[in-house]
């Protein structure tokens, strides 16, 4: 479960890019990828159109999109809670709690880094989100691919 704040730009373009990935790799039916927001501002909302086109510059197919925020079922079900940033962490605590299970992580720690995903809704860079969102997403699966 990809984790961003309004769940229209960042989460559902590492959704999209990460099912992508697990197909071209042929484990789509070991994985369930999904995304959801912190907040509930943007809820229903399809994906920001500049991420629309971001995703359709590189080649990653996707569908109607509808925001939805994260619940502490949400938490309970998936494996792997990836936020994009430490704002996100912070937010998400309000939902569930302790991450007693320790499944929360931020998706450039994946890639050890300690930067966040650039937020192209407050940057306008949307190569720049791409390029974290890639190499998150790459060793995300390189690490998950082992397991």
């Amino acid at each position: 479960m990809f984790i961003c704040h309004g769940n229209i730009c960042r989460s559902p373009m590492a959704e999209y890019l990460f099912k992508h990935m697990v197909a071209q790799a042929g484990l789509s039916r070991e994985f369930e990828i999904a995304s959801a927001a912190v907040s509930s501002e943007e809820t229903g909302n399809d994906i920001y159109p500049p991420a629309k086109r971001k995703l359709t510059e590189r080649g990653i197919p996707f569908s109607r999109h509808a925001a939805r925020r994260m619940t502490r079922a949400d938490y309970d079900y998936y494996d792997h809670i990836i936020c994009m940033d430490r704002s996100n962490l912070r937010l998400l605590r309000y939902i569930i709690g302790e991450d007693s299970a320790g499944k929360v992580s931020l998706l450039m720690a994946w890639a050890n880094r300690t930067d966040d995903v650039a937020d192209p809704w407050y940057t306008g860079d949307f190569d720049a989100t791409y390029r974290d969102l890639l190499a998150g997403c790459t060793a995300l699966l390189n690490e998950l691919k082992i397991v």
